[in-house]
């Protein structure tokens, strides 16, 4: 007698939850055993070794004890020497730019060029690219080819399979390890490699969460507060270890984040059957130095690099207006900083941080400088200081405390993404509606969790 349609569906899901959550991994080791088994019946190797030398590395950068451990170690390493190696070019780079731009606007001075077109072209639109270029690029130009040494030695994969557990039981995909761990560089590229995960409804959760791990865009303002609010409390021997305890530790909260937001995705707008990831580890290789080049430095440095200058250019352009253009006595940012002094007050911050982050849309890194324009009443975008001028500007003059520091770095960490990410989020979906909710959902999100911070702190202080 034949079975209807729906009785086939309900058998098929009775045996597949009287087969458990952990069938298909038996049944994987067990074809891999039965392979192995046939190996050994049919080779013989002369001389072989039980662990080889791929397997006597495995054993520890796959070790359920040391793998995770020698995994942060490893990416805490990799973030020093990017922060190490870029400091000086970046200065370079700043100093080079800015000169190039006191010439230039010399020139158009000169010439008889109207003030407000000198100061919107070179101290607007052309400030606001020097900055992006010269915080960025140093960074990119150490961190992507790093991590195209690890991807080509073949440490990501074993990247993937110690988080693979984790995304896992977050509903996620283990590939969105390697995803979000592309995000450290620039959120956008993370954005770029969810290419590798198959799944389209995985692929949106690892799209939709990359953000919550810091780009090197926000690595200035979370270094910047760590040493002036964290490291400030501890003796100079220990201040630079404690500056970058600090920094790891936003770093670890914001994989939190993301593995919290994945699970509550799964389980609510992209709810759905997790697809299988078996993940066979590859032999290690020789990096190849052409390919680390090319891929590192024109597919990803070149390529984000250039998306976000096409967003800094009009963001510039905005700061300059804000700062300059005059309504009722007083600058437009003025106007604009009274307006959002009692949003910021609720969250643990300030109109000033907040009008930051709004024309820091198109780029993070010019977060900093904005917020010192408007605290000293500048007309353009200031260099950013040493640390300690920074300090009485921030501390000794408009009275942040350690709760200001605390939350500005919880805001950093989970805020709305750069433009040049929601552009890449489009990009990548073509959906109206995922690329609204891939910027809003971590805004609401950080206006929550710093309200909440907020208010716990001044309760406890």
């Amino acid at each position: 007698m034949p079975h209807s349609a729906q009785s086939i569906i309900d058998l098929s899901d009775q045996l597949r939850r009287d087969l458990g959550g952990g069938f298909r991994d038996r049944m994987v080791t067990a074809v891999y055993e039965h392979a192995q088994e046939l190996v050994s019946r049919s080779v013989h190797e002369t001389g072989a070794k039980k662990w080889d030398f791929d397997q006597r590395i495995d054993r520890l950068l796959t070790s359920r004890w040391l793998g995770l451990p020698l995994m942060l170690l490893l990416l805490g390493l990799v973030f020093w020497v990017t922060i190490q190696a870029a400091n000086v070019p970046s200065q370079m780079l700043a100093n080079a730019f800015f000169a190039f731009e006191s010439a230039a606007a010399g020139m158009f001075e000169s010439l008889g060029a109207p003030w407000w077109l000198t100061g919107l072209v070179w101290h607007g639109v052309f400030r606001g690219l020097a900055w992006v270029v010269s915080v960025m690029l140093p960074p990119m130009a150490v961190f992507f080819p790093a991590f195209t040494i690890l991807e080509d030695l073949g440490y990501l994969p074993r990247v993937a399979f110690n988080l693979d557990w984790l995304f896992r039981k977050a509903g996620a995909h283990g590939k969105q390890a390697l995803t979000m761990a592309m995000g450290f560089g620039c959120n956008a590229a993370g954005i770029t490699s969810t290419r590798i995960i198959d799944s389209p409804r995985e692929r949106l959760i690892a799209i939709l969460t990359n953000n919550f791990v810091p780009c090197n865009g926000r690595f200035p303002t979370l270094i910047m507060l760590a040493v002036i609010f964290v490291a400030a409390a501890f003796p100079p021997a220990l201040a630079s270890i404690i500056a970058a305890s600090a920094v790891v530790t936003v770093v670890l909260l914001g994989i939190g984040f993301t593995l919290l937001v994945s699970w509550a995705l799964s389980r609510t707008v992209l709810a759905g059957e997790a697809s299988a990831f078996t993940l066979e580890l590859p032999p290690y290789r020789r990096p190849s130095v052409l390919r680390i080049l090319y891929t590192s430095l024109i597919d990803r440095t070149i390529f984000v690099l250039g998306r976000a200058m096409l967003t800094a250019a009009p963001a510039g352009a905005v700061i300059w207006i804000l700062a300059n253009v005059q309504a009722g006595g007083q600058s437009l940012a003025a106007h604009a900083i009274e307006l959002l002094g009692p949003t910021g007050e609720a969250i643990g911050l300030d109109g000033v941080i907040l009008l930051a982050y709004i024309i820091a849309i198109p780029a993070n890194e010019i977060v900093v400088p904005t917020m010192l324009m408007c605290y000293l009443g500048a007309s353009m975008m200031m260099d950013v200081a040493a640390y300690d001028q920074i300090q009485a500007v921030l501390v000794d003059q408009h009275g942040w405390t350690m709760l200001t520091a605390v939350n500005l770095m919880l805001f950093s960490l989970l805020h709305n993404p750069c433009a040049t990410t929601i552009l890449t989020i489009w990009k990548e979906t073509r959906s109206v509606k995922w690329t609204a909710l891939g910027g809003l959902m971590p805004l609401a999100i950080a206006f929550a969790v710093c309200f909440l911070s907020a208010q716990a702190g001044r309760l406890l202080l």
